[in-house]
């Protein structure tokens, strides 16, 4: 009787240990599987996101020069069209992350900083100088500057910057739904991320 009882008691016991190894070793591979899952999410965001916006407008250049002190100056001006494709960047291969298995959490520790980039194209108009005050190459360069800080302060007064951070916000929402999904914790500079409102709170590197 008591052979039996020791042999019900040895099963149950060995029973119980493949029990606890075999959920050790599925818990392990679950944790794999959710880290490569992870990984493949964090390969598919890591890519160059651009907003891109046209932006058009009329600037008059005047330039004048003196001669003979103030009783002879020469002028020069010129009317520019501009017409220009402005690009803001965020390239998120450059996303900076920590993934911790034991913990469960996938960490955001640095988002890149986006790039903005502005390519206009400059027609002249009624265009006067003279040989006393011809154009320059120095005049042109002026011009392109006045161009790029117009240009740059249109931009500021648009919502493309804002447009540009939306998307932003929208790629790194698919990290919170895939990680709330696998039960684990998404992290922004030591900060849980607790839902998708909570994203749209975080500080995002400024484009100006």
């Amino acid at each position: 009787m008591k052979k039996i009882l020791l042999g019900i008691i040895v099963t149950v016991l060995a029973l119980f240990l493949f029990q606890t190894y075999s959920t050790q070793k599925k818990e392990e591979a679950q944790l794999v599987a959710s880290s490569a899952l992870i990984q493949e999410q964090i390969k598919q965001v890591g890519k160059l996101i651009v907003t891109e916006g046209h932006f058009s407008q009329v600037l008059n250049y005047n330039n004048s020069k003196q001669i003979l002190g103030p009783y002879l100056t020469s002028n020069k001006k010129a009317l520019i069209v501009v017409n220009a494709d402005v690009f803001i960047a965020f390239d998120l291969a450059q996303l900076e992350y920590d993934i911790n298995q034991e913990t469960k959490t996938l960490s955001l520790l640095n988002i890149p900083k986006p790039e903005i980039k502005i390519h206009p194209d400059l027609e002249y108009y009624d265009i006067e100088a003279d040989f006393l005050n011809p154009f320059e190459a120095k005049d042109y360069n002026h011009i392109n500057s006045m161009v790029k800080d117009a240009l740059l302060k249109k931009v500021k007064q648009s919502d493309l910057h804002k447009n540009a951070q939306n998307r932003l916000i929208s790629e790194l929402a698919k990290f919170y739904i895939l990680t709330n999904s696998l039960g684990w914790t998404l992290e922004y500079k030591q900060q849980s991320i607790n839902g998708l409102e909570a994203l749209q709170n975080i500080t995002i590197p400024p484009i100006f």
